[in-house]
């Protein structure tokens, strides 16, 4: 059994020094293109609107280019206001071209309209503050049982609010970036891979030491900064809990970082560039 761990050990150190070949060209858009990935918002309209000012003014400040905002989702639950969220994501891209991503929380939160036992997860997960950001009485929720709860979430939540969120993507590429929600189960082809996994693994994927293929841009785990790796960047800086969103730029083989953070009461922006 020792001899069998030594071996496994010694393989897994071989796929890590293989896989950071520093001869494999750095991931790259192709000419004229440029992206920014939004982190997990999770309800917190204050700092994604300073962020879609920062978004507005750099990409303006950088030249013309095809440019396309990803945001990666779990833009509701947690937060105070997710339906203020969901308003400013559809106003922005009826400015500009935004894709949004479903988020393993956009999942519960369209299934809780219609099966009361995940009804209680997303309650219990932060779907609360998004039932009472859409105007619910705060006595009536406490009040409720579950079928009473599904009827004021289906009274209180706009239509055209559900029809965008379930219009939302599974995954995007674009050059030699893959953008999910969570992540992806490795050495299994895109086109294999489960929903499931898209929108809620972890492991193995966050610490799979080999290529992925393409790098993956990815939130929904919580990093105290954004987790630069040569197979994957996580980007969810925890907004809801730590006052923080994080956005990454792509152009070409440029990489760089916006942060809004809310700090002492107030808004501060911050750029950085990556390589």
């Amino acid at each position: 059994m020792v001899q069998r761990n030594t071996k496994v050990s010694m393989l897994s150190r071989l796929r890590s020094l293989f896989s950071a070949n520093p001869a494999t060209p750095p991931a790259a858009l192709p000419d004229g293109q440029r992206v920014y990935a939004v982190g997990d918002i999770h309800g917190r309209a204050d700092l994604f609107g300073a962020m879609v000012a920062a978004i507005d003014a750099d990409d303006a400040g950088r030249g013309m280019a095809q440019t396309t905002v990803i945001l990666l989702g779990d833009l509701i639950d947690r937060g105070p206001d997710s339906a203020g969220v969901v308003a400013q994501a559809r106003d922005w891209q009826a400015r500009r071209t935004v894709r949004l991503l479903m988020g393993n929380h956009e999942e519960m939160f369209l299934d809780a309209l219609e099966k009361p036992e995940v009804l209680r997860h997303f309650l219990r997960y932060g779907g609360k503050e998004t039932v009472l950001s859409y105007g619910v009485d705060e006595d009536a929720y406490y009040a409720a049982d579950l079928a009473e709860t599904q009827a004021l979430m289906r009274a209180a939540i706009p239509a055209d609010h559900i029809d965008f969120i379930r219009g939302f993507e599974n995954a995007i590429t674009l050059g030699d970036y893959l953008f999910v929600h969570a992540g992806i189960l490795p050495d299994v082809p895109l086109d294999q891979q489960r929903v499931g996994d898209l929108r809620w693994i972890r492991q193995p994927f966050l610490d799979h030491p080999g290529s992925h293929g393409p790098v993956v841009i990815h939130g929904h785990t919580i990093f105290k900064q954004p987790d630069i790796r040569h197979n994957r960047i996580g980007i969810d800086t925890g907004a809801y809990e730590t006052g923080v969103l994080t956005a990454l730029g792509l152009e070409g083989q440029n990489r760089w970082l916006i942060e809004a953070r809310m700090q002492d009461g107030a808004m501060r922006v911050t750029q950085r560039s990556i390589s």
